[in-house]
Order: C-alpha cells, then sequence, then structure tokens
C-alpha cells in the first residue's frame, strides 16, 4: 500500500519518517512518511486553494464522490481491515467491521440533500436559513480507532463542501495515509490531504490562520490543547473526548443474561473505547453473583495477536498507554480484591489480561479515572441515589448503561444521570441519523446525524422584506 502524505492530490514524501511498531509483537513492522512543518502549510494552502471550486460543487457531484470512497473502501476491505490490527491490534474481525462500519458513515452523509429553509414566507417578509460550508477543516483522529474516526469526520466536512487537512495518531497512521491515496483518484486536488506526525504538529495546526473549524477525538487533557489553540482565531471546534462511563445494575436486573454484555461493553477493544463501560455499580442482591459470572466469562476470554483465530481481544495500542493501565493494576491490587486477571501477560507485546476487581472502594481512582485498558472495577451499592449522585460527580459524561427487568424504571433513572447518551439495556448501539457529543469534559458539539453534518456549516439568515407595490 502507499504510506505517502497526500497534499494537493499527490503523493508526498515525508520530510522524515515515522516507524510504526505492532503493539502485538512490540516490533517496528512498517515504515512511512511522516510531514515537518512545511509540508503541514502546503497542505493546508493546497486546501485553501481549492476551496472556492469544492464549496459550490453540486449535490450529485460530492455523493458521486463519496459514494465512490465508500465503494473502494469496501474493495479494499481485507487489506485495510489486516493493516489495521497490524498498527492497532485489534482482532481483524472487528476490524474488518470497522472498515465496513466506515464505509456505511460515509454512504450516509453522502446521501443527504440539503436546501435552504424557509422560515416565514408571509406580506411582512421572506426569511431564509441559509447553510454554507466552512472552508478548511483539520481533521485529528484517535488510534483506538483510526479508520472509523476519520470517516466520522472526513465525510460529513467533504459532504458539507469544505476541504480537509487530516491528521492521524502518531502510532495509528498506516489506514489514514491509504485512505488518503485512494481519495487522489476521485476527489480533486487539495480537497482531502492527509499529513502525519510524530505528535509535534498538532500545535501548528489548530492555530493556523487558514483553518475555519477543528474537529478532534482524543483525550481531555489534549482537548483543551486543541481548545487553547483555537482561541486565537475564534475557530470553531468539535471535541469528542474522554469517558468514566458507569454500568448501573438495578436490583430486577437478570444476572446470566447482563453480565455478558457488560463485560462485553468494558472489554471491547482492550477497554480502549471512549464509550467502554469503565466501572460497574451493583446492588447488594445481586453483588456476588455478578461479580463471580464476570470473573468467569473474564477468564474464557481468548487475548492474542489479532490475526490468530479466536482470538477475542487484543494489546494495548501503544507502550505509554499500557504503562498507564499497569499503574492501574497496582491500584486495583491496592484498593479491591482482584478476581480475574490483574497483571500483564508474558511475552511480546502489550497485553493485559482481562481483570474484574470487586470490593473495591468508590472513591479508588480505578473508579473515578479513565483507566482506558481491560480492568473493570465493581463497586457495591445499597441505595440508587446514592450510585446516581456518585456517577454524576464525575467530570465526565460521555455514555453510560441502565441494566433492568423495568424499562420504565430505568428510563426515570437514566434521566437523572449527566450524559450525552445512556443505554437501557443495551450499549454502544450507535445509529448514523442521532447526534450523539459528551457533556462536561468529555467534550463539546455533536457528531453524526444531521446536526452532525450542520456542525461543518455556517448558519446565515437572509431576511427579506417585500418590495413596495
Amino acid at each position: 500500500m502507499d504510506f505517502h502524505l497526500t497534499i494537493n492530490g499527490w503523493p508526498v514524501a515525508g520530510a522524515r519518517e515515522l516507524e510504526v511498531v505492532n503493539p502485538a509483537s512490540g516490533q517496528v513492522f512498517e515504515r512511512c512518511a511522516c510531514a515537518d512543518a512545511a509540508q503541514l502549510d502546503a497542505a493546508v494552502e493546497a486546501a485553501e486553494a481549492a476551496f472556492p471550486a469544492w464549496s459550490i460543487a453540486t449535490h450529485a457531484d460530492r455523493m458521486r464522490r463519496l459514494s465512490s470512497l465508500a465503494n473502494a473502501i469496501t474493495a479494499e476491505a481485507g487489506r485495510l481491515a489486516e493493516l489495521l490490527t497490524l498498527e492497532q491490534g485489534k482482532p481483524l474481525g472487528d476490524a474488518i467491521g470497522e472498515i465496513m462500519a466506515s464505509a456505511a458513515m460515509i454512504r450516509f452523509f453522502a446521501a443527504f440533500e440539503l436546501r435552504d429553509e424557509v422560515v416565514c414566507d408571509d406580506h411582512s417578509a421572506r426569511i431564509v436559513v441559509h447553510r454554507a460550508p466552512l472552508g478548511v477543516v483539520a481533521i485529528i483522529t484517535p488510534w483506538n480507532s483510526p479508520v472509523l474516526m476519520l470517516a466520522n469526520k472526513l465525510a460529513p466536512a467533504l459532504r458539507a463542501g469544505n476541504t480537509v487537512v487530516c491528521k492521524p495518531a502518531a502510532s495509528t497512521p498506516l489506514t489514514a495515509l491509504a485512505i488518503g491515496s485512494i481519495c487522489r483518484d476521485i476527489f480533486p486536488p487539495g480537497v482531502v490531504n492527509v499529513i502525519t506526525d510524530a505528535n509535534d504538529l498538532g500545535d501548528r495546526l489548530v492555530a493556523h490562520r487558514a483553518i475555519s473549524k477543528i474537529s478532534f477525538t482524543g483525550s481531555t487533557a489534549i482537548g483543551r490543547k486543541v481548545m487553547a489553540g483555537a482561541a486565537g482565531g475564534i475557530t470553531p471546534i468539535t471535541l469528542e473526548l474522554g469517558g468514566n462511563d458507569a454500568a448501573i445494575v438495578l436490583d430486577d436486573a437478570d444476572v446470566a443474561a447482563t453480565a455478558p454484555q457488560i463485560l462485553a461493553a468494558a472489554m471491547r477493544n482492550a477497554g480502549q473505547v471512549c464509550m467502554a463501560t469503565k466501572r460497574a455499580y451493583v446492588p447488594d442482591n445481586l453483588y456476588d453473583e455478578m461479580c463471580d459470572t464476570l470473573a468467569q466469562l473474564a477468564g474464557e476470554i481468548v487475548v492474542g495477536n489479532g490475526l490468530e483465530k479466536d482470538v477475542a481481544m487484543g494489546p494495548i495500542q501503544n507502550r505509554d498507554q499500557f504503562q498507564k493501565v499497569l499503574g492501574y493494576l497496582q491500584i486495583a491490587h491496592r484498593d479491591g480484591n482482584v478476581i480475574a486477571g490483574g497483571a500483564p501477560i508474558e511475552g511480546p507485546g502489550n497485553f493485559i489480561a482481562p481483570t474484574i476487581v470487586r470490593d473495591i472502594i468508590a472513591k479508588s481512582p480505578l473508579v473515578t479515572e479513565e483507566q482506558f485498558g481491560p480492568i473493570l472495577p465493581v463497586v457495591r451499592y445499597s441505595n440508587i441515589d446514592d450510585v446516581i449522585g456518585l456517577v454524576n460527580a464525575s467530570p465526565y459524561g460521555l455514555g453510560g448503561t441502565i441494566w433492568c427487568g423495568d424499562t420504565a424504571r430505568g428510563e426515570a433513572v437514566a434521566r437523572q444521570i449527566s450524559s450525552g447518551i445512556i443505554w437501557v439495556n443495551t450499549y454502544m448501539d450507535l445509529r448514523l441519523n442521532v447526534a450523539i457529543g459528551g457533556v462536561k469534559s468529555s467534550g463539546m458539539g455533536v457528531e453524526m446525524g444531521l446536526d452532525g453534518l450542520l456542525a461543518y456549516m455556517r448558519r446565515t439568515v437572509i431576511h427579506i422584506k417585500p418590495a413596495r407595490a
């Protein structure tokens, strides 16, 4: 595959080279182009030059090109999925699912046909809400789901008529570069630009004078830096940041049916999902049974190289995150009773055994912080109001789940949780036509749905007073 930068429709060798490590082996398996400041500037300038023509392209033209991109990604699904597993670590089946979901995301936004909204048309006035693209959009994506997060931003940005400069995470650059190479044959030069860095060009990109919108997914700490960089130009931003999603089990839940779903929500992608369940609250009457069931199921998860058959969970994606998760394992042993896992898996790679922790204090950092790894603390409770208070005390507010028999009661609890989305008796069930976003330190703005598309457009009210007869 082509691992050059994409700048102004051309493959460009990097000013330097970036080594890409397979987290399952801990070894460098590929090298790719890496931009310097001058190449970043060139990418932004190319996008700026391409914007006037692309901003007035027809709906049919944009739809055709976005549909072509989705078709090309689907055609390359096998190779892209293998590449995704190699650089990110997730099992191949999950990687294929991410690639196909990304293509579906692009097709969804391609089909939107936006028209002016007439809000008044009578003898007093004609008032029209007109929406237009913003300009050059900086797209900054994370390492946990690099293809899906790219599609989730690229598709609405392009459909709205913007041009883009995409910067993937330094540890998962290859799939983004590969998709950039596909875009060269589909979009006019300069419409899609993809550059990589060694975690040193983000500040320059978000503060660039030609950037008209920033869409960032990543940690809350980096999100704050993005906000600071955008402040100089008062640049609009969408931030999808960290989370500490809680699973609240009510006392009428069915443990046998609920435990596998809670575990799946916690261990998906080795816990490296912003909306993963990162803490569970279980009532006294179900606590022992729930803990025992979770521990048994965690011990059955097959952990290993995502390219190997029957592997259900891969490694932690990078060494820095691996060290952070090891620190949380120490806290788990200090503050609770580890009943499954609790240690790294010997051998090469960043593997950690799926871990369940019971009898843990509610104020432990393992409960109150975002560990972003395969560790689930299970907190016992007696009073649901206390749980609601503990969940809402978190600085995060991304997602969460309620597990119950009486769904009306579950909905009543969900309405008291300060979070962007709450699922009742399901998890991470994301619909393309439903916009979602975090609250508090989990971000600002929304993605997906019509509102997610409109976030890439400016709104102008045109108020026309009728001419005198």
